[in-house]
């Protein structure tokens, strides 16, 4: 964990007025258990080890494959686990489910070897058998896993997934009870790292065979991580406690863990204030002021902020009317005067911190692909409106979840295009359940958006954009882009693996499918006595570790 301090920060105009008016969000009542006001987690006496935290909203789903966002996984990270779990220092794949692994000579072939103490929350063995169901579960198109691109490094998954194959080439054996064959399309020197990610957690089963809603309840949900779930009350909260069968449960600290469903920060951090949440979020107004505080805690993180164009609507189909939106937002002013944790603005669509093989990150390699200025995003927008015949722009919605910083930005982003491109921009908000269903059907004209990394390789970003791609969820389609991202990941060679992922993330920029924000970092407010929340750059919320003392 890094602490960091900054001096607070000085606006006018608009983007100020907007600013004040989101801290003005009123609170609301969160349910869930509570205890008093030392919540009753003191080491020293005798009493539970609770840890409260924010959820900020309802998971999505408990079953891996689809509940492919944040919400989910922070949970489902702690209650299930996956071949491979990185390690608390480091963010490397150790063993987990499986206690080894071998790879052969031409890095297409995965061995792993489950341990004979892995085992789910109902009594049964954890068996390989269990992971071929999963993997290929995920591969499945009825499945409809929006994370189902995350299982095409295995030979025969985007086939079966495509409609293209059976899932009888997926080629993923069980070969015992406690013995895992993977064969990869090609050769991927990280796939330990991958199959860390909760999207490749197994589920049991016997038990997602037989009850199609196994995820949705307590008394069905089996799980084989650090805890388990024991209350669910939804939209208010999930009470999480130790798994005394898990393989590791000696290292497992907390007794308990408590995620509240509170979607505003302001109302997250009155609980954090009156002692009834150990971990909380900073609200939007008061950024400036709490990144100061001695429990002010940031975390780097492999995650972006920006908003995708549905390229199949107008205005957007024009790449010209795209690039002057994209440049006529100043991303540093909404980190600066909004966000306010210090984050590094886009000059890119990859995350700059990945290592490249030639040595530096990857962003000193590559260059700087995309920047603010307004006079070009104005000589672009009238290219584009001539190309198009308009007079005057159609109308443009930006469309984003509910939540105050969300709301914030969004009003920032509103009185940039007014003031620099002339540009009337409506704003529309929904709950984020049905946002995301929105967003997924590529239904929105204009969205705000989020992608965290999984895995610490920058082709955890360019597949998300390949044609027919879930996670696209923007129309666009690029056979160039494709053919560079498909090319590298048949390259053998690191440099010249990294030179083609460049070359496509090039083609990305200059085609400018989404406006870039900001990296993120992960700003959080934790009470004195926690210790060793894990929350690496890639991965998620790691609680394993995690202690009150």
């Amino acid at each position: 964990m890094k602490k960091h301090k900054m001096k607070g920060l000085f606006f006018t105009g608009l983007l100020g007025a907007a600013l004040l008016a989101a801290g003005c969000s009123g609170n609301e009542n969160a349910s869930g258990e509570q205890n008093d006001g030392n919540n009753g987690n003191n080491s020293n006496d005798g009493e539970e080890k609770r840890l409260i935290i924010n959820n900020g909203s309802e998971p999505t789903s408990l079953d891996p494959p689809i509940g492919n966002d944040e919400y989910s996984y922070s949970i489902l990270n702690n209650v299930m686990e996956g071949l491979t779990r990185l390690e608390k220092d480091d963010p490397v794949p150790a063993p987990a489910m499986a206690e080894d692994w071998d790879v052969s000579d031409d890095g297409l072939t995965y061995t792993f070897h489950i341990r004979e103490d892995a085992v789910w929350s109902n009594g049964d063995p954890v068996t390989a058998e269990d992971f071929e169901y999963s993997f290929k579960r995920l591969a499945d198109p009825e499945t409809a896993s929006p994370a189902a691109h995350h299982s095409y490094w295995i030979a025969g998954a985007e086939a079966f997934n495509t409609g293209e194959g059976s899932e009888e080439d997926v080629q993923v054996t069980a070969v015992d009870e406690k013995t895992l064959e993977v064969v990869l399309e090609n050769p991927v020197d990280f796939f330990p790292s991958i199959v860390a990610m909760p999207q490749l957690f197994p589920v049991h089963k016997d038990t997602a065979e037989n009850d199609a809603n196994w995820a949705n309840s307590v008394d069905t949900l089996v799980t084989n991580g650090p805890f388990t779930l024991t209350e669910w009350e939804r939209d208010e909260y999930i009470l999480v406690e130790k798994n005394e069968d898990y393989w590791d449960a000696e290292t497992v600290n907390l007794d308990a863990v408590e995620y509240l469903m509170v979607e505003d920060t302001n109302t997250a951090y009155q609980l954090y204030q009156n002692n009834e949440l150990h971990v909380s979020g900073i609200p939007t107004d008061m950024m400036g002021e709490l990144i100061e505080s001695d429990e002010a805690a940031i975390y780097p993180r492999s995650g972006i902020e920006f908003q995708r164009f549905n390229v199949e609507e107008e205005p957007f189909h024009n790449k010209n009317i795209r690039k002057a939106f994209a440049k006529a937002i100043n991303g540093q002013e909404i980190v600066d005067y909004i966000i306010q944790g210090n984050q590094p603005v886009m000059d890119g669509y990859i995350y700059n911190e990945f290592v490249h093989p030639a040595g530096g990150t990857y962003r000193e390699n590559a260059g700087s692909m995309h920047e603010f200025n307004v006079d070009e995003a104005r000589e672009l927008l009238e290219l584009g409106m001539k190309e198009e015949g308009y007079d005057t722009l159609p109308e443009v919605t930006l469309s984003y979840n509910t939540d105050d910083q969300h709301h914030t930005v969004a009003q920032a982003v509103q009185e940039m295009l007014q003031q620099n491109l002339g540009v009337d921009v409506k704003l529309e908000n929904t709950e984020w359940a049905v946002f995301l269903e929105a967003q997924r059907n590529v239904e929105l004209q204009y969205s705000r958006s989020s992608f965290l990394g999984g895995y610490n390789d920058p082709m955890n970003y360019l597949d998300n954009f390949t044609s027919g791609n879930p996670m696209n969820r923007t129309g666009w389609s690029n056979e160039e882009y494709d053919s560079l991202v498909a090319e590298s990941l048949q390259e053998v060679d690191p440099e010249r693996r990294f030179e083609l992922m460049q070359q496509a993330e090039e083609v990305f920029m200059e085609e400018a499918v989404i406006v870039p924000l900001y990296f993120y970092n992960s700003t959080f407010l934790e009470k004195p006595e926690v210790v060793d929340i894990v929350r690496h750059p890639v991965g998620f919320v790691e609680l394993k570790w995690a202690d009150l003392q």
